[in-house]
């Protein structure tokens, strides 16, 4: 089977390349390589899930889940820099990419590790989560990324997730509320959903 961004292991040519990027008001530069998600630009789904993200009242770390190379994880920890966010991929490569952008964006308030969604994952005292999920990987992977989710945060946290209309949103709504007993949907656009639950 061939590998995808969701694979643990990338066999196809390394050749990175660094560019940089605005998120939250912050220029954030960031090297990416073949065999990570969207390798040429921050997508669209991330930038609009990492703009309309609100951080909770809460104490408590925020996990980004699929973090990729890092810009959802690194944007949040560059702006609050007292935050601790803890960042997790399966694809090894994402996840030294995500390190050395952490390391070239001067941000040291992350924890950044394997996981495969969030098996790897200990602390059950998340007050958010946020995830662009990887739709490819098929919806039961997506679908155990927000029960896993549900058993990692703390009473009154956040699970938010992007996901476009055509790829799953209508079931991806139906199962956060199924978990989480309501879903709110904080923004629309070109097709994207920001979905906002909380865990009560």
């Amino acid at each position: 089977m061939a590998e995808h961004y969701y694979s643990r292991e990338q066999k196809v040519d390394s050749k990175p390349r660094t560019w940089s990027f605005t998120l939250r008001n912050n220029v954030l530069t960031f090297t990416t390589d073949n065999g990570v998600f969207s390798k040429g630009e921050v997508d669209f789904g991330s930038r609009l899930l990492i703009e309309a993200f609100q951080f909770p009242d809460l104490p408590g770390p925020i996990l980004d889940v699929g973090c990729g190379y890092g810009p959802i994880g690194i944007s949040l920890a560059k702006e609050v820099e007292s935050k601790e966010i803890h960042m997790v991929d399966v694809n090894e490569r994402a996840i030294n990419l995500a390190k050395s952008n952490a390391l070239l964006n001067k941000v040291d308030n992350v924890q950044i590790y394997e996981s495969d969604r969030l098996t790897q994952v200990k602390s059950k005292e998340y007050a958010a989560i946020l995830t662009n999920p990887p739709i490819r990987a098929g919806k039961q992977v997506v679908h155990e990324i927000f029960e896993q989710s549900f058993e990692h945060l703390i009473s009154g946290g956040e699970l938010w997730v992007v996901i476009q209309k055509k790829q799953g949103a209508p079931s991806a709504i139906e199962k956060l509320n199924e978990l989480f007993g309501s879903v709110e949907t904080v923004e629309k656009k070109k097709g994207y959903f920001i979905l906002k639950a909380k865990k009560i």
